[in-house]
C-alpha cells in the first residue's frame, strides 16, 4: 500500500530576526580546529595535503542515554559560566538528555517513557483470517509483545562538541495493548527544542487522541505538530533560546478491521489534560522535567503521566500546600514542621485495555515528519520511505519560501538553515514552518521492521542499504547498534540517533 500524503499550508506568523553573521554563531555545536587536534597553521594539510594521513574515526561506546555528566568540561573550572534558568523543565547542560532506557518488572510498562516490558522475545501474531464481512482481521489477534524497540545514540565526539538529539518510545501507547509510539528529534542551534520534544511530544499527541478520537490520525498528527510548534515558540521567547529541531514520529495504532472510516480504541481510564487548548502545559512540564523527582508513568506507573493519570493528586497536593502557607502567614508559623515529609497518595495504575472487535483487528502505522529525519519501513526486504526530506535543495520547498518573502542561498533558508521545516526556530517561523508530511500504512505479514533515525545516518547510508544491513538481525537493539557503527565507520559528521522497531510476524 502506497502511503498517502496530507499537505498542510498553515504557517505561524512571527517577527523574523537577522541571520547570524559568522559560522561560529550559526553553528555553535560545530567543533573548533583545536578540538579536532588541528592547528591553524595546518589548515592546508587538513584539507587533504598528501603529507597528512587520514585515519578512521575512533569507535565510541554507545550510551543508553546522555546526561550532563557526559558534557565536555568548562575551559575554566574555577569560574563556571553562569547560565540562564530555562523554562519548560529543560536541563542546563549543553547535551540533550533523553529519558533513560529501563525495563519493567513485568509485561506492563504503564506508559512509562523509554521503558521495555520484561518479556524479551517477540511473540507471534496469529495470521489474520477473513471475517464474514469480507475484511481481513481476527478477533483473537495477539497483541501483547507484538513489537520490540532498540535504540542507539552517539554524540560523535570527533565532529560534534555537544549532543543535540533526543529520542522517545512508549509501549502500549495510549493505554491500548499492542500500540506504540516512536520518535527521534534532531536539534540545531542548541539542544532545548529536541530535549523538550523528547520529554513532551507524546503527551500532546495523546491529548489529541483522547480529545478528538474520531478525527483521522493524520489530521491529529498535523494538529499536534502545530500546537507543539506554538508552545516551543512561547518557550523560546521566555527562555532566550532560538533552538529548533527536525522531528520524525511514528504511531502504531490498533484498529477495527473495517473498510469504512478507521476506528481505534480509547482507554476509559485516561482523561484529557487540555494541552490542545493551551491548558496544563506548565504542570506537564513540571512532571516530565528531566530533573523532576516526581516523574510519573503514562498511566500512573512511577518514574514518568499521560492523559491526566494522577493529575488530581498533584492538584490536591498543590492546593494543600497553598492553604498551609496561607495559614502560616496569618499565624506567623511555617504551617509545617521543618522535618516533615509531605505524604503523596500513590497513584492508581491504569491498566492497558485488550482491544477486541467482531470485525477483527489490524495494525496501522502513521508517521509524520518535519525536516530531514527519516522513517524507513522494510516490506518484504524492500525499503519503503515513509517520510519526506524538507531541505533547501527541494524545488517545491524553495518556491514556498520565496513566495513567503524569504530566499534560499546555498540550499539554506535565508542563507542560514539547511532544513525548510522544523519545530521551534521561532526567529524564522515565517519561512521554516512546522507543518508535517504524514503517511498512513496498514501493516501486513511482509512488514518486518521500521528504522527511525536522524540525518546523521542517512547522510552516509541509503534506505535500501540500511535495510539490507540489519535484515538478518532478529534483535532490535543489535540492529540499531549495527546501523550506528556503520555510520561512524563511514565518517558521519553529525550526532547519531538510530531506533529500530521490529514487528512480530506469523
Amino acid at each position: 500500500m502506497e502511503p498517502s500524503r496530507v499537505q498542510n499550508n498553515e504557517q505561524s506568523q512571527t517577527q523574523t530576526r537577522s541571520p547570524t553573521s559568522t559560522l561560529s554563531q550559526a553553528h555553535p555545536d560545530h567543533p573548533r580546529l583545536s578540538d579536532l587536534g588541528i592547528s591553524q597553521d595546518s589548515n592546508s594539510a587538513a584539507m587533504g595535503h598528501p603529507s597528512v594521513g587520514y585515519t578512521s574515526p575512533t569507535q565510541t561506546t554507545t550510551p543508553t542515554s546522555l546526561s550532563d555528566a557526559d558534557s565536555p568540561p568548562s575551559a575554566n573550572n574555577d569560574q563556571p559560566t553562569p547560565m540562564l534558568k530555562r523554562p519548560g523543565g529543560l536541563s542546563e547542560g549543553p547535551n540533550a538528555r533523553s529519558k533513560s532506557v529501563t525495563v519493567a518488572d513485568g509485561d506492563d510498562t504503564y506508559g512509562v517513557l523509554n521503558r521495555h516490558p520484561a518479556s524479551p522475545p517477540l511473540r507471534s501474531i496469529i495470521k489474520p483470517s477473513r471475517s464474514p464481512n469480507g475484511n481481513n482481521g481476527d478477533p483473537s489477534l495477539t497483541l501483547k509483545g507484538s513489537f520490540r524497540v532498540g535504540v542507539s545514540e552517539d554524540r560523535n565526539k570527533r565532529c560534534r562538541r555537544t549532543m543535540e538529539d533526543a529520542h522517545s518510545f512508549v509501549y502500549d501507547y495510549a493505554g491500548v495493548r499492542g500500540q506504540g509510539y516512536f520518535a527521534v528529534f534532531d536539534g540545531h542551534a542548541g539542544k532545548h527544542a529536541a530535549e523538550w520534544c523528547g520529554q513532551n511530544f507524546h503527551e500532546y499527541l495523546l491529548d489529541a487522541l483522547l480529545s478528538t478520537p474520531d478525527l483521522p490520525v493524520p489530521d491529529l498528527l498535523n494538529k499536534t505538530f502545530h500546537v507543539v510548534d506554538s508552545r516551543l515558540s512561547h518557550l523560546s521567547q521566555a527562555g532566550k533560546t532560538q533552538s529548533g529541531c527536525t522531528a520524525v514520529t511514528a504511531f502504531l495504532r490498533v484498529e477495527h478491521a473495517v473498510d469504512t472510516e478507521p476506528r481505534g480504541f480509547v482507554n476509559p481510564g485516561l482523561t484529557v489534560r487540555g494541552l490542545m487548548d493551551g491548558k496544563g502545559e506548565e504542570e506537564l512540564e513540571a512532571q516530565t522535567s528531566v530533573d523532576s523527582k516526581t516523574r510519573r508513568g503514562s498511566m500512573g506507573g512511577g518514574s514518568g503521566s499521560v492523559g491526566g493519570a494522577g493529575n488530581e493528586q498533584l492538584r490536591r497536593k498543590s492546593s494543600g500546600r497553598r492553604i498551609r502557607d496561607f495559614v502560616g502567614r496569618l499565624t506567623g508559623s511555617s504551617g509545617r514542621d521543618d522535618g516533615e515529609i509531605e505524604e503523596v497518595t500513590p497513584e492508581p495504575k491504569v491498566d492497558a485495555i485488550e482491544p477486541k472487535s467482531e470485525h477483527g483487528l489490524r495494525r496501522v502505522l502513521y508517521t509524520a515528519n518535519v525536516g530531514d529525519a527519516r522513517a524507513v519501513l522494510c516490506r518484504g526486504g524492500k525499503a519503503v520511505r515513509l517520510t519526506y526530506d524538507h531541505k533547501g535543495s527541494d524545488s517545491q520547498e524553495a518556491k514556498r519560501i520565496t513566495d513567503a518573502g524569504g530566499f534560499v542561498m546555498n540550499n539554506r533558508v535565508n542563507g542560514v538553515l539547511a532544513v525548510t521545516r522544523s519545530l521551534g526556530d521561532a526567529s524564522m517561523k515565517e519561512f521554516v514552518v512546522g507543518s508535517p508530511y504524514t503517511t498512513e500504512t496498514a501493516l501486513d505479514d511482509g512488514d518486518e521492521f521500521l528504522i527511525v533515525a536522524c540525518d546523521g545516518l542517512w547522510d552516509v547510508c541509503e534506505d535500501q542499504e540500511a535495510v539490507d544491513l540489519i535484515r538478518g538481525l532478529s534483535d532490535a537493539q543489535d540492529a540499531s547498534k549495527k546501523l550506528l557503527d556503520y555510520a561512524m565507520t563511514n565518517y558521519s559528521t553529525d550526532n547519531l540517533s538510530v531506533m529500530v522497531v521490529r514487528f512480530s510476524q506469523k
